[in-house]
C-alpha cells in the first residue's frame, strides 16, 4: 500500500485514538504529574525518547538547570475554629500553600485577625479581596501566618503555580472564595469576642533540579530551504501527597499533536524542506526549556519556523493564536491551513514557550485549543475532547506542508505581533 503524500492524503492519516492513548500514558500515575525534575518526569522523557527513536530521527536530550522548584511535601492540615465549633479544611479545594509561603514543618495555632486592622501578633490575618500581598506584607510583625482568597474551577479544585514570588517571611495559606469568606467574618467577629481561631502548617519545600529537553532532528533542510520546528513542553506542575494532577489537557495534549504530526510529516513533507521536534522540560517554572533551547538555536545560526501548542483539550469556537517575532509568512500559512481544515483562528494570548522563541526573534506561534482543571486534579483524560485533538493536528499538518509549497508571500489577517 502506497502512503499518499499529497496534503489531503496527509490529513487522512491523522489518528485522534493514537493521541487519546498517549494522553492516557502522560496522565497515568506512574508519572505522578510530570514535574520538572522528579521521577515521573524521568518516566516521561523515557517514553517520549521512545517514540521519537522510532520515527528514525537524530536524538538527543539536553540538561539545564533549575532552581528553587516548590514542592508540597506533605498534605497540610488546617483546622479552624470559633464559638459554634471547629472545622477541618480539605487540602486542594478549601485550603491549599501560596507559592510565596514560608516552609513550617509544625502547625502553627494563633488567634485570628484582619490584616491591616488588627494587631497582627500571634495571629493568622485573613488578607480581604482587594487587598494584594505586597499590601498585606507592611503590617505583620509577629503574625502566625497569612490567608490569601484564591478562586477554584467549575470542579471546586484551586490550582497549583510553580513559576512564582520567591518564598516570604511568613507562612501563606490559600482559601476558596466561600472559605475566605467565613474565616474572615469569624476574624472580624474576633476582634470583639476573641473566640476565633486556626491551627495549620505549611510544609513546602524548594529544590534545585536538573530539567532536560528532547531534540529529534527529523528531516535536514536543503539550503536555503524552510526549516519547521514544532514544540510542545512535556512537564505539568505533579503529584501533592494525596493528590493526583493528571496534567492532560496542559500539557499531554499538545505532546500527542506534535507526536502525531511529527510522524505524519516525517515521511510526508515536501522535498527538502526540514522538520525537527523539541519537546520542553521546565514550562511550568517559567518556559526555561525553551529558553535554554533558543540559546543554543542563536549560537548554531538556526533559523526554524516555530510552532507550539500548549493545550488542545477542548476547541471551544476559534483556536487561539500568538505570534512572536517576524511570523507574517508562518501566519499567513496558518490562516490558509485553517481554511483549508475547518478550524476557526483568532489572536489570543498563548502564554507559553512559544514567547522564549519569539523573543530570540525567531518565527514563532503558538497554538491554544482550550484546556479544563486547570493545574488541578480536574485536568483528566476523560475531559480531553478527541475531535479537537483531530482537528489541531490537521491544522499543524496542513501548515507545514503549506510552509514548503505556498507561495513566498500570503497575507494574514491574524495580524503579525512583534
Amino acid at each position: 500500500m502506497t502512503t499518499r503524500t499529497d496534503l489531503t492524503g496527509l490529513l487522512d492519516q491523522v489518528s485522534a485514538d493514537r493521541m487519546t492513548d498517549t494522553i492516557a500514558t502522560l496522565a497515568s500515575g506512574p508519572l505522578a504529574g510530570r514535574r520538572v525534575g522528579s521521577p515521573g518526569g524521568a518516566a516521561a522523557r523515557a517514553w517520549l525518547v521512545d517514540q521519537l527513536t522510532a520515527l528514525d530521527g537524530e536524538m538527543r536530550t539536553e540538561d539545564f538547570p533549575v532552581r528553587a522548584v516548590p514542592q508540597v511535601y506533605e498534605a497540610p492540615e488546617v483546622t479552624w475554629g470559633d464559638r459554634n465549633g471547629s472545622r477541618r479544611l480539605v487540602f486542594g479545594r478549601q485550603v491549599a500553600i501560596h507559592p510565596a509561603s514560608a516552609d513550617t514543618v509544625d502547625a502553627i495555632r494563633g488567634a485570628l485577625g484582619v490584616a491591616g486592622t488588627d494587631d497582627p501578633a500571634g495571629r493568622w490575618l485573613v488578607v480581604p479581596a482587594e487587598m494584594s500581598l505586597f499590601d498585606a506584607y507592611r503590617d505583620i510583625h509577629g503574625a502566625a501566618g497569612l490567608l490569601i482568597r484564591r478562586p477554584v474551577d467549575a470542579e471546586g479544585w484551586q490550582f497549583t503555580m510553580l513559576a512564582g514570588p520567591d518564598p516570604g517571611p511568613l507562612p501563606v495559606l490559600t482559601l476558596d472564595p466561600d472559605t475566605h469568606h467565613a474565616i474572615l467574618a469569624a476574624a472580624a467577629a474576633a476582634a470583639a469576642e476573641g473566640d476565633g481561631w486556626l491551627d495549620g502548617a505549611t510544609p513546602l519545600r524548594r529544590d534545585d533540579v536538573t530539567g532536560t529537553n528532547i531534540h529529534a532532528r527529523l528531516r535536514p533542510p536543503a539550503p536555503g530551504a524552510v526549516d519547521l520546528l514544532l514544540t510542545a513542553h512535556y512537564d505539568g506542575v505533579g503529584d501533592h501527597p494525596g493528590l493526583r494532577l493528571p496534567a492532560a489537557s496542559d500539557n499531554a495534549t499538545g505532546v500527542a499533536v506534535v507526536l502525531e504530526a511529527a510522524r505524519i510529516l516525517t515521511a510526508g513533507l515536501p522535498a527538502g524542506v526540514g522538520l525537527s521536534v523539541a519537546l520542553l522540560d521546565g514550562e511550568e517554572v517559567g518556559a526555561l526549556g525553551s529558553a535554554h533551547h533558543t540559546t543554543q538555536l542563536r549560537a548554531e545560526g538556526a533559523a526554524p519556523l516555530v510552532i507550539n501548542v500548549d493545550g488542545a483539550g477542548r476547541l471551544d469556537g476559534a483556536a487561539a493564536v500568538e505570534a512572536g517575532g517576524p511570523a507574517h509568512r508562518l501566519l499567513a500559512l496558518l490562516d490558509q491551513a485553517g481554511r483549508h481544515t475547518g478550524v476557526p483562528l483568532a489572536a489570543g494570548p498563548v502564554a507559553s514557550d512559544n514567547r522564549r522563541y519569539g523573543g530570540a526573534g525567531f518565527a514563532a506561534i503558538g497554538i491554544g485549543a482550550g484546556m479544563g482543571g486547570y493545574h488541578s486534579p480536574a485536568d483528566t483524560p476523560d475531559k480531553v475532547d478527541p475531535a479537537t485533538l483531530g482537528a489541531i493536528t490537521r491544522l499543524v499538518v496542513a501548515t507545514a506542508h503549506l510552509a514548503g509549497t505556498a507561495p513566498a508571500t500570503l497575507a494574514s489577517s491574524i495580524g503579525d505581533q512583534r
